[in-house]
Formats: structure tokens, C-alpha cells, sequence
């Protein structure tokens, strides 16, 4: 009987261990205990409706807990709601705090939106109280007198949490500032300009309002380096002189081809005369023969012209032999 009591006592006291840490598990006691020393008043029913909708407690109660010391009025319902919307309780929380203290008027609401829309909103509330320099690269424009002006610039920007939803960021001031470097170059008549003032691109661009749209407000734009680069303009008329080179010798060997083919045209027409002075030539031969059938010539008057061709080649002959004798005399 003794034994038998020991027994159910000892299982007793197994079961209520085994419950209190089945309880300590589910329900955080330690946490809830935390809440209510930090003057926080929630319900332990509240943290374990939290486990039952899969929220970690935790990541509630202790930005919770922050946001009470520092003196903020949130609920815990804004930030379960902002938790299981997939945002960051705690990162909303610091910024809302950061804020307070820059007195910056920043409200949950809009803070929960800037952290869903996937910004950092606690970098975006201490941008407004310091704010950020972005550096650009070297942007090239040219001036009028064709000479390459390049320019670094550092842009102060403030961040504008009126317009983090929505706004663009700091690839599009960099984009315009680029651009408003460029066209300020370009307007320039001569590149000494820009060196002597490199100021007047900051103010330039600055007229321009490029923070319009954005999530920035541009603070102040200063040039930080200026170098000369390539003379454009004298490369450009190196090429279009080169340009003009090639133009030429492409239309002289047109002309070229089109003489030589001309040539040859006319060497072949001469060749087609002479074929035809020969074929008429050989007509000469019958004809004399016709004539002398026909009784229209005797063989004296034949003979008359077999005497004269011949006294014609002999002068011909003589003649070739007293120019070439005179040319040997001169030589």
C-alpha cells in the first residue's frame, strides 16, 4: 500500500514537470514578466493567441517594450499587424525612436509603409538628421571649342520621408546631375571657362531642381575635380578630312577605270577601221581584175599603175633611210 502511494506520487510529480515545461514552452512566462516589470501591461492570453497565430512573441513584446520607455504610444495590435505583414517591428520601431528624438513628425503608419516598400526607414530618419554626400563618377562633356571637360561632383542630399513611397532614388540624381553637368559644358563657348568658374555648374544644375520627383532633397552640389580631356572637335575634322581622303581616291580610280576602259573602246574601234581598210583594200585586186575582163582598162594603163605603186614605195624607202641617217647624225 506504501508502495503503491510512492508510486502515484512519483508519477504525479512527473506529469506536473512535464506539464509546467510543456507550458513554459508554449506560453513565454519569462516574457510576459519582462512586460509587466517594464510597466507594459499585456495579457498572458495575448501572448499565446500570438503563438497561435505563428507571430513570435518576441519579436512583438520587445520593440513594444522599447517603444514604452521611449515614451511612444503604439499598440501591440500595429505592430502584430506590421509583423505579419512581413515587415521589420523592430528596425520601424528604432526609427520611430530616432525620430522622436530629432523631432522629426513621423507617424507608425507611415513609417510601417516606407519599411514595406522595401526601405530602410531608420537609415531614411538619420539621412534627414545627417545628411548623405554621393559622389559621381567623371562625367565628360564637350565644350563649343570641341575640347572634353571632365567633372567630379559630391552631392549633399537630405532624405524627404514625405516622399520615400514613391520616390526615386539616388541613381536618378546621379543620372541628372550627369546630365545637367553635360549640357552645362556644352553651352560653354571655350573650355577655359569651366576651369576658371567650375562653380557655375553647381549653380547651374542647382536651378535645374533635379530633387523633384525623388526621395531626396539636394542640399548643396560641389564640384570636386575638373580635368581637360581629348580635343573632340580636332579629332572629328581628323576623321571627316580622312572621310573626304577616301572619297576622292574612290572617285580619281572611278575616273581612272572609266579612262582606261575608254582607251580601250577606242583601240578596239581603230583595230575594227583598219580591219576595214584592209577588207576594202582586197576589193581593189578584183576590181582591177573585173575591170580588165570587162575591157574598162588595157594592160598598159595596168602596168601605168604596177609602175607607179612601185616608184611610190621606192621613194618611200629612200625617204625611211635619209631620217634615220639623219637622226644617227644628230645623235
Amino acid at each position: 500500500m506504501v508502495v503503491s502511494s510512492t508510486i502515484l506520487l512519483i508519477v504525479a510529480i512527473v506529469a506536473a514537470i512535464i506539464l509546467l515545461s510543456v507550458l513554459l514552452t508554449f506560453v513565454p512566462v519569462m516574457l510576459w514578466v519582462s512586460a509587466l516589470a517594464a510597466g507594459v501591461k499585456i495579457s498572458i492570453f495575448t501572448l499565446i493567441g500570438m503563438r497561435l497565430r505563428r507571430v513570435i512573441p518576441s519579436r512583438v513584446v520587445n520593440p513594444l517594450i522599447k517603444a514604452s520607455k521611449a515614451g511612444l504610444n503604439v499598440s501591440i495590435n500595429q505592430l502584430e499587424s506590421h509583423y505579419l505583414a512581413g515587415g521589420n517591428v523592430d528596425r520601424v520601431v528604432n526609427a520611430l525612436i530616432a525620430a522622436h528624438r530629432a523631432n522629426i513628425d513621423l507617424s507608425f503608419e507611415r513609417a510601417a509603409a516606407i519599411d514595406l516598400a522595401g526601405r530602410d526607414v531608420l537609415e531614411a530618419v538619420q539621412m534627414s538628421v545627417n545628411p548623405k554626400v554621393i559622389e559621381t563618377p567623371f562625367i565628360s562633356g564637350v565644350a563649343m571649342n570641341g575640347i572634353e571637360v571632365k567633372a567630379k561632383a559630391r552631392i549633399t542630399v537630405r532624405a524627404n520621408i514625405d516622399r520615400l513611397v514613391g520616390g526615386a532614388g539616388e541613381e536618378t540624381i546621379v543620372a541628372r546631375v550627369g546630365e545637367g553637368i553635360v549640357s552645362t559644358i556644352g553651352s560653354s563657348d571655350h573650355h577655359k571657362k569651366v576651369l576658371e568658374n567650375p562653380d557655375m555648374i553647381s549653380q547651374t544644375v542647382l536651378n535645374k531642381g533635379l530633387d523633384s520627383g525623388t526621395a531626396f532633397e539636394i542640399l548643396s552640389i560641389d564640384i570636386a575635380d575638373v580635368d581637360i580631356g581629348k580635343n573632340i572637335g580636332a579629332e572629328l575634322q581628323t576623321e571627316q578630312a580622312e572621310a573626304d581622303k577616301n572619297i576622292a581616291q574612290a572617285k580619281a580610280e572611278e575616273r581612272r577605270a572609266m579612262a582606261v576602259a575608254n582607251e580601250q573602246e577606242m583601240k578596239a574601234r581603230v583595230q575594227e577601221m583598219r580591219a576595214k581598210v584592209v577588207e576594202a583594200e582586197a576589193d581593189v585586186p578584183r576590181a582591177m581584175g573585173e575591170a580588165l575582163r570587162s575591157g574598162n582598162i588595157g594592160v598598159m594603163d595596168y602596168l601605168n599603175i604596177q609602175n607607179v605603186s612601185a616608184d611610190t614605195d621606192m621613194r618611200g624607202a629612200i625617204g625611211g633611210m635619209t631620217g634615220k641617217k639623219k637622226e644617227d647624225d644628230s645623235k
